[in-house]
């Protein structure tokens, strides 16, 4: 296997906390963050093109909102959808 030529997106800037991607020899894809990066993610490129698709379309959007201190609240707030194929 060859060296993997890790790249960052260019929003990212001169951040230092940021995610890198990169295509490995066998058509997978590999991600890790710069914080840890012994941490690889291996991913194939469709699964990875419906994960963006769903952040996209805001499929992922619970997971950032800020819960309230009212526990008691009677709305259920957005739901999960089903993942894609």
């Amino acid at each position: 296997m060859s060296a993997l030529n890790w790249q960052k997106s260019s929003f990212s800037g001169e951040a230092a906390s940021c995610i890198h991607i990169a295509a490995a020899d066998d058509g997978t894809i590999k991600l890790h963050e710069s914080d840890e990066p012994d941490v690889i993610v291996t991913t194939t490129p469709e699964k990875l093109r419906a994960f963006i698709l769903g952040v996209k379309a805001g499929e992922f959007d619970h997971f950032a909102q800020a819960t309230g201190t009212d526990s008691d609240s009677d709305e259920a707030g957005p739901q999960p959808t089903s993942p894609r194929s």
